[in-house]
Order: structure tokens, then C-alpha cells, then sequence
């Protein structure tokens, strides 16, 4: 016999007054129920109801086991709620490895607020720029901008970025404002290079051909390229993330918003061992958030994510 089950049965018998009732509240047979009850009378030797066709009453034997019954099941749960909530609460090592500008401009300025909500972990914030291996180097999350192909982890969506053209006040005021892509011919322009291949990154337009553009300049940080637009430089095209914050603040404006494309999305991904883990869950769903504040917050500097 389950003597703990068996308790459990007896009290909600108890407490109803019913066999029927304890059986449907507890999802059980009536035989079951009544079977139970009968077992853990024969193991004390004592009658705990007394029984009539119409209700169940407990004798005094009853009444006395019936709270101590209760008090053992209430220590029993809170054991087990203490063991679910140390088990349930985000605590220990997480190692995150983050793109630089996310972790620089969103993930730096919040790490108050989620340290404070998450006091029990232990925080290794990794700022790169490449595509690490989180099996070898051991990472439990990794924030990732562009495509991901998912083979031994778990990728998951967390926002989507826009490809913006931007160039500071200064420059536009004596450059003058393009508007439309066969414009830039006319302006210094600032372009990208794949570090890892040394190919140049042509700009793209929604719903336009590419015109071929001359570039002033080309680098291979895209923080170089959008310090350089800052400093007055030239018009550079880069994902809303980087320049995003320099918007806002009026150091940068945007042009030809209207053929601006789809960025390339931002994951997080994670080991398909960390599936269940609570702490990378947790960072997962903060990053989240950071991203959705952050898109909300340039819904009024440039055009809405399409």
C-alpha cells in the first residue's frame, strides 16, 4: 500500500464526506477509492468512517488521524515545492556569447535590471563578431545576426532587423539628400567587406535593381563604418541595430527609407541538451524583450520592420 496516496485519499474522502465525490475530484474509481480507504483501515486496525447510504462521517479515531494525515501532506508538499523551486530557479554558471553591438548598445545598459531579477546566476558575457562553436567552447546561449542552420542545436527567432542608409546631418546638409537609389552616384559612399572572404558586400533596395555604386571607402567592422558616417564621412548602409541608438539621438539621419530592405533576422540558439534548462530560458526570453523594446523605440526614427 502507497500510505501516502492512501492519506491523500482518506482526507479528500474526509474533507467531501463523499466516496463519490473524492473519486471524481480526485480522478479516480469509486472502487479505487473505496479500496484504498478499507487498506489503511485494515493497516491501523481502527474504523477511520463510519458509513450509511447517504453520507460518510468520521469517528473519533478518524478525526484524530485525519489532522495528523493533513499536517504530514502539508510538510510533505512544501518539501517537494522547495526541491521544484530550487530546481525551477535560474541559478550557476550561463555563458552567453553575443554579437558586439547588441551586447555594447542593448544587452550592457539592461544587465542591472536582469541581474537583479536573477541574483543566483553567475553570468560569462562573451562580445564576438563570430559565428562560434558552442559545443567546443562550451557556450549555453549564443545571440546570433543572420541565417542559422540548425544541426545539433536549437534556433530560435527573436526579431528581425532592417537594412537603414544613413549619413550625419552634417554631411547630408552639404551633400545633399538622395532620393532615389541612382542618387548615390553622386555621394561618397561607404561599404562593407566579408572578413572572412575579402569580397565587397553590395547594398541592396527593396523592389529596385542595384545600380553599381563606387565606394569611398570600405571596411571590414561594421562599427568602423558606421563611426565613419558619424564623423561625417559618407552615407553607409548598415543593419538598424548599429545605428539604430544614433537615430534616435539625432546623429544620424536615415534617406530613401522607402527602398530600404529586410535585414538578416536575429536567434538566439542554444544546445538541444539546454532545451529544458531554466536559465537559458529565462536569458532567452530577456533578450527577447530587449529587442522588441529596442524596435519600439525606433518605430518613431525610421519605418516599421516589414
Amino acid at each position: 500500500m502507497d500510505r501516502l496516496q492512501a492519506m491523500r485519499i482518506y482526507s479528500r474522502v474526509a474533507r467531501l464526506g463523499s466516496f463519490a465525490g473524492a473519486s471524481v475530484d480526485l480522478d479516480l474509481s469509486r472502487a479505487t477509492v473505496s479500496e484504498s480507504v478499507a487498506a489503511l483501515e485494515r493497516h491501523l486496525g481502527v474504523r477511520l468512517l463510519a458509513r450509511t447510504t447517504r453520507r460518510v462521517t468520521l469517528t473519533s479515531e478518524g478525526a484524530d488521524y485525519l489532522e495528523r494525515c493533513q499536517r504530514i501532506l502539508a510538510e510533505v508538499d512544501a518539501a517537494e515545492a522547495a526541491v521544484r523551486g530550487a530546481r525551477d530557479r535560474p541559478q550557476g554558471p550561463l555563458r552567453i556569447d553575443v554579437p558586439t553591438a547588441f551586447g555594447r548598445y542593448l544587452l550592457v545598459p539592461a544587465l542591472p535590471q536582469f541581474m537583479k531579477r536573477y541574483p543566483e546566476l553567475e553570468l560569462d558575457l562573451r562580445f564576438n563578431d563570430r559565428v562560434v562553436d558552442l559545443v567546443a567552447e562550451r557556450v549555453d546561449l549564443a545571440v546570433r545576426v543572420g541565417a542559422v542552420k540548425p544541426q545539433r542545436f536549437v534556433a530560435r527567432r527573436i526579431a528581425t532587423t532592417r537594412r537603414v542608409i544613413v549619413g550625419s546631418p552634417a554631411y547630408l546638409a552639404a551633400a545633399g539628400r538622395p532620393t532615389r537609389p541612382e542618387d548615390l552616384a553622386s555621394h561618397r559612399l561607404l561599404g562593407m567587406i566579408n572578413g572572412g572572404t575579402g569580397r565587397r558586400i553590395d547594398w541592396s533596395f527593396r523592389g529596385r535593381r542595384v545600380p553599381a555604386l563606387r565606394y569611398a571607402a570600405t571596411f571590414n567592422l561594421a562599427e568602423a563604418q558606421v563611426s565613419a558616417a558619424l564623423a561625417g564621412a559618407g552615407l553607409a548602409q548598415t543593419i538598424d541595430l548599429l545605428a539604430g541608438e544614433y537615430i534616435a539621438r539625432g546623429r544620424l539621419e536615415t534617406v530613401l527609407d522607402e527602398f530600404v530592405s529586410e535585414g538578416p533576422p536575429i536567434s538566439v540558439v542554444y544546445p538541444v541538451a539546454a532545451r529544458g534548462s531554466v536559465k537559458v530560458k529565462v536569458f532567452a526570453d530577456f533578450a527577447e524583450g530587449l529587442l522588441l523594446r529596442w524596435r519600439e523605440s525606433l518605430a518613431g526614427s525610421t519605418q516599421p520592420a516589414r
